[in-house]
């Protein structure tokens, strides 16, 4: 026979060599993954701390300028009561532990 021979110890080594590759590149495609994943947590975190900011300085700029210009008390109560009020609201919120109770057993009904 001129054909090909190969023995069970070469199929062995080639289906390993295979095994190794796919393995190589699934964890190269995690590692890209998870890169990415990493890219957009850091623009969001950046996108948050910006509105963060813009959003303080505006609330500021129109407090000082209610400030300045003294006047109205109800006016003034108001400009620097209702930023107060968003910002407890927003750390009660933050600083709240709750839990989602699952049950483990059971079907869905």
């Amino acid at each position: 026979m001129n054909g090909i021979s190969v023995t069970p110890t070469q199929i062995i080594a080639g289906v390993g060599v295979l095994l190794v590759l796919f393995w190589v590149w699934r964890a190269g495609a995690r590692r890209a993954k998870a890169a990415a994943e990493a890219a957009r947590s850091g623009a969001r975190l950046v996108s948050l701390v910006g509105r963060v900011l813009f959003n303080a300085a505006l609330i500021v700029a129109v407090q000082w300028v209610v400030i300045t210009h003294p006047g109205n008390r109800w006016l003034l109560l108001a400009v620097l009561g209702l930023p107060a009020l968003f910002a407890s609201y927003a750390l009660t919120r933050a600083m709240t532990v709750t839990t989602v109770d699952s049950s483990k057993r059971g079907g869905r009904r």
